[in-house]
């Protein structure tokens, strides 16, 4: 269960973003089966913010198209005082929507499927999901793949 946060701190429309990244992240709870309740944060940036966010939280200077960060290290580190109730932040997601459509054109694909894959990838960082190895990129892309055919977003 998530309640997501909505930022947009760009100009563009983002309507039905939120419907959207929410449809995305419900199904990776499910699929990851997870039954807690969580918060996330999703802001849309510009170029020149995503960049400077990644310059000084990770030292590179450079564009880049999403930014996770995480509360905790992996699932077993979060920890609830109520289950029922209590709503524990996994952190915040940066989605840079130049950078978003850029990379649809480029892959021939749409902007749905390519905000829902920034969206689930940005999630999965924050569920401890890492590729900084070949094994685990094949492991979290996969997961994001079985996430995006399950509902019905694939690519072309």
């Amino acid at each position: 269960m998530l309640d997501i946060v909505f930022v947009n701190e760009t100009e563009y429309d983002t309507t039905g973003y939120d419907t959207l990244i929410t449809e995305v992240f419900n199904e990776a709870m499910k699929v990851e089966q997870i039954d807690k309740y969580y918060e996330v944060s999703v802001v849309f940036v510009s170029k020149e913010k995503i960049q400077e966010i990644n310059r000084t939280y990770r030292g590179i200077d450079r564009v880049t198209d999403v930014i996770s960060f995480a509360l905790f290290d992996n699932e077993d580190d979060i920890v609830f005082e109520d289950e029922e109730e209590e709503i524990t932040t996994l952190g915040d997601i940066f989605i840079c929507l130049d950078v978003m459509k850029e990379q649809a054109k480029e892959y021939g694909h749409s902007e749905k499927r390519e905000l829902a894959f920034l969206a689930v990838h940005g999630l999965l960082h924050l569920l401890g999901y890492d590729h900084d190895t070949n094994e685990k990129e094949r492991e979290m892309f996969a997961k994001q793949e079985l996430i995006l055919n399950n509902l019905g977003i694939t690519r072309g």
